[in-house]
């Protein structure tokens, strides 16, 4: 225990005054301490700042070994103005240029039209989900499933490309789009002057 002892050692005595003995316990504030440390500590790991991977290409030259993309299993969606999001299927075939619908981020919005085009993946997802949850299969074991299943050969392609009046937060909330409904081949690309030429009636 610490303290602090103040005591003389005189006793008695004529004109001498008798000095009384201080202590004080320090055993309180050592527990404190420890408390607020641990406090601290426990708090500190609880916030973990939340990342998201994106795979990234190649600087030194991004245009070798680039994989062409099959019409029919294109989807591509650009992010306009005001929170908008222009998608379509395919491309202009034969001087026919595909339906562009326009739509927003809700639940009923992109996501709907996404999962429309990738259910099969989202469905085979969820069933390895419920044997994880279920303990089934280990961590180990799910992860490599749901990466089978997203790098099928049979999966979309979704081609993300932004406008120059979208925001950074439309880009964020399309990428989790892509995450939640189980999306495994994705890509970031510049807009091109067809793409302009496509959404050009429809934004007003």
């Amino acid at each position: 225990m610490a303290e602090l002892n103040t005591d003389s050692g005189k006793k008695g005595g004529k004109g001498h005054s008798k000095k009384l003995s201080t202590r004080v316990d320090l055993t309180p504030m050592v527990d404190l301490g420890f408390l607020l440390i641990t406090f601290f500590m426990l708090t500190i790991t609880l916030s973990k700042p939340q990342t998201m991977e994106i795979s990234m290409p190649d600087n030194k030259d991004p245009g070798k070994d680039q994989p062409k993309v099959k019409a029919s299993k294109a989807m591509t969606i650009i992010l306009g103005e005001n929170d908008k999001v222009y998608y379509y299927f395919g491309t202009r075939e034969k001087g026919i240029d595909p339906k562009i619908e326009v739509t927003d981020f809700s639940p009923e919005g992109i996501r709907k039209a996404i999962l429309l085009r990738n259910d099969s993946a989202f469905k085979a997802i969820k069933v390895i989900k419920k044997d994880k949850d279920a303990g089934i299969i280990n961590d180990s074991v799910y992860k490599k499933r749901v990466s089978l299943v997203k790098s099928a050969k049979n999966g979309p392609v979704v081609l993300l490309k932004a406008t120059d009046k979208s925001t950074y937060k439309n880009l964020v909330d399309i990428l989790d789009e892509m995450n939640i409904c189980n999306v495994g081949k994705f890509a970031i690309v510049d807009i091109t002057p067809l793409d302009l030429e496509f959404i050009k009636p429809m934004v007003k």
